[in-house]
């Protein structure tokens, strides 16, 4: 059970040797999310509206056609005028002229709207483009931070993550599943030792029968008040990392 016991210490101390590793690069990684959530709007955005100005300009074009069709009607109708033989006759060719017309009139308001579509979606493009440049330039500065701050460290997170999987494996999966579960709860820290008869995490008192108990290292204990696992002092200076 010692020996458990002083896995699951060591692997808390490489994780918090790792936390540390991580604090360096502050909210850097957060920025440069944030930044590449942005661009991939922008850039959504923009192919949405060169989507809208296609498709306007698409419906335009086959409006154009069918106004042009409409008038070729109408100059046949107007023609077939001089040659109609009755009344019924003249009302059905004007009445087909009067439908063509509306037919025209309706499908150049259309055109007037979606060219005024088009011509905001083209300016919102416009407007987006230095936006989206102003935000690529951020984030290739944040990028090139970040990476710097990775590479200064690389050699010793490797190191670090490569001990943690060898100390993992020998870890009993009931005792790293709870270990986990604690360290995501408690903020990284699931282990804490006893100092001066409190438990180092959230420093409340032990009671001093418990403390007998966890010096007998043949089991594992929780704090009752913040649920970490709590390893005596042997456990602790014994240990070497």
């Amino acid at each position: 059970m010692l020996d458990r016991l002083k896995i699951l210490y060591e692997i808390q101390i490489i994780d918090d040797q790792l936390d540390e590793l991580e604090e360096l690069r502050g909210d850097l990684p957060n920025e440069v999310e944030s930044l590449e959530s942005k661009i991939r709007g922008i850039k959504n955005d923009v192919s949405e509206k060169e989507r809208g100005r296609k498709d306007s300009l698409e419906k335009r074009e086959e409006n154009e056609k069918e106004i042009e069709k409409l008038k070729d009607n109408q100059k046949k109708f107007k023609a077939q005028l001089y040659q109609v033989r009755n009344n019924k006759e003249y009302d059905a060719l004007t009445k087909e002229i009067d439908h063509s017309e509306e037919q025209i009139a309706k499908l150049e308001a259309e055109n007037n709207t979606l060219a005024d579509l088009s011509k905001k979606l083209t300016e919102e493009v416009e407007l987006n483009s230095p936006m989206l440049d102003e935000l690529k330039e951020d984030l290739k500065v944040k990028q090139a931070e970040l990476k710097e701050i990775i590479k200064a460290n690389e050699k010793e997170e490797t190191k670090l993550r490569s001990k943690r999987k060898e100390i993992e494996d020998q870890t009993k999966k009931p005792d790293y599943a709870a270990y986990m579960r604690i360290r995501k709860a408690k903020k990284g820290k699931a282990v804490a030792t006893i100092k001066r008869a409190a438990c180092s995490g959230c420093h409340n008192i032990v009671p001093p029968q418990r403390q007998l108990e966890i010096r007998r290292n043949n089991k594992l204990f929780f704090c009752e008040y913040c649920g970490r696992i709590l390893v005596s002092a042997e456990v602790a200076e014994t240990l070497e990392v």
